[in-house]
């Protein structure tokens, strides 16, 4: 592999986009940005994708912005910054929402915009020795365009914490605080356990995973009044005379597996 960001399909439609600049830490600048948001927009359109793997090669998964990038951006203009920050919120976004179930594999060093990009999959696994870090206050800057996604997933009282001081904090710390699901002792492990999670994943309904994704998102500090109160009822009803949920259901009954399961 020699590209900066490389797609990987593998079997059964899993595919894997792996960050590929050890070199540098796997620091990521506006051109792994785009190529990784155009690889988000080509998994989720093909259907025969039904789980991403987000990984990096290397000691670390990544360390942040690239300085090169840094330093280059300083010396544009502030809508020059708008329109580079608001490709980095695109990528966020495309991640957040893919309609795929998305596993990020964590080892070494998560610091800065890696954190966010940690924060936005649906599934996080890290080793013990991973550590994480908002470190943008350093050098005088925010995490501005990742905050809703860190803030989601740790809280607003330990996300306050770690913007503001730019500590550290370990993978146990991470799963603590809800931002990792499951801590492996070694990165070898990190491979295992992603197995596993995958063959979960492939037992069930890619529409009614993308479903619960949408529902998750649109029930999430909502009030519970009659408006979603019907919404739920509306969901649960469409996705029950689908082609997918008709499937299920016959299968369940017939007590056969269902068709998206391969023999």
């Amino acid at each position: 592999m020699t590209k900066p960001v490389v797609l990987l399909n593998k079997a059964q439609g899993v595919a894997h986009l792996v960050i590929n600049k050890p070199e540098v830490h796997n620091a990521f600048d506006d051109q792994i940005i785009s190529q990784l948001l155009g690889h988000l927009e080509a998994c989720d359109k093909d259907p025969e994708v039904r789980v991403l793997v987000l990984r990096s090669e290397g000691k670390n998964f990544s360390s942040g912005a690239n300085l090169g990038w840094m330093k280059r951006m300083a010396k544009n203009s502030y809508d020059d910054n708008f329109d580079d920050a608001k490709q980095l919120a695109a990528l966020m976004h495309q991640l957040d929402t893919l309609s795929k179930p998305t596993i990020c594999l964590v080892q070494g060093a998560a610091y800065g915009g890696a954190v966010g990009l940690a924060a936005c999959c649906d599934f996080v696994i890290a080793t013990e020795q991973s550590q994480f870090c908002l470190s943008e206050v350093k050098i005088g800057l925010i995490p501005a365009v990742i905050s809703p996604y860190v803030i989601r997933a740790m809280g607003s009282r330990q996300a306050r914490r770690y913007m503001i001081s730019a500590e550290s904090f370990s993978a146990c710390d991470a799963h603590h605080y809800g931002l990792v699901h499951q801590v492996v002792a070694t990165t070898e492990l990190l491979d295992d356990s992603c197995h596993q999670l995958i063959n979960q994943l492939l037992q069930n309904s890619p529409l009614a995973m993308a479903a619960a994704k949408h529902l998750v998102a649109a029930v999430s500090d909502s009030h519970i009044d009659i408006h979603l109160i019907t919404d739920t009822a509306r969901r649960i009803a469409e996705i029950r005379v689908s082609p997918e949920g008709q499937e299920g259901l016959s299968a369940f009954l017939e007590k056969r597996k269902p068709e998206w399961v391969e023999s």
